[in-house]
């Protein structure tokens, strides 16, 4: 190790596999080891993935539903109260009170789907911890080809199982290649 390397803080270690079969299998020793900051990188969709690498359901959908929640409430008091409480206006004969809902249906709708789609957009965001400029693995050369025919197993530096000696014995224990220390400020 050179003497700027370690003045330098670890993003993650980093190891190559050389199939889907084979970073699946990686994964599921990775998940049964206890990390929990770690991800895997291939150039398609590894089917059961989720599965290999522990991960549940996302929350995103609990999220949006509340946020079409808060926009279907938003549009009903919006509504409901200045036409029943503040400024009641007789027509025809009709009520003023929650039974005049009909002509607020659109609305109601309209703004459920709104509130809906900005807590979509920006929860991804949030959850993706986005907008990132520039991640350390893109400073990795091998990385590059992770689009077109290799396959990596990255483990995060934030994970409290993480040393770097020990991680890295254990991706090459596990049938890692190239595994490689990733710095955070390459």
């Amino acid at each position: 190790m050179s003497a700027a390397s370690l003045s330098k803080p670890a993003f993650a270690v980093i190891a190559e596999f050389p199939s889907a079969g084979a970073l699946y299998e990686a994964a599921e020793k990775v998940r049964d080891a206890g990390f929990r900051f770690w991800d895997v990188h291939s150039p398609f969709e590894i089917h059961g993935m989720n599965k290999a690498m522990g991960l549940g359901k996302s929350t995103l959908g609990y999220i949006i539903f509340c946020g079409g929640f808060l926009g279907f409430t938003t549009a009903a008091l919006l509504e409901f109260i200045p036409s029943s409480y503040l400024f009641p206006l007789i027509v025809h004969g009709k009520p003023v009170n929650f039974y005049t809902n009909p002509p607020f249906f659109p609305i109601m709708f309209e703004l459920t789907i709104l509130f809906s789609a900005f807590t979509a957009f920006f929860g991804v965001f949030i959850m993706n911890r986005l907008p990132r400029m520039h991640h350390p693995l893109f400073n990795y050369e091998p990385f590059k080809r992770v689009t077109n025919d290799a396959f990596f197993l990255v483990i995060e530096s934030v994970d409290p199982k993480f040393s770097e000696i020990g991680t890295r014995e254990f991706l090459e224990g596990i049938g890692g290649k190239e595994v490689t220390l990733i710095y955070a400020n390459d």
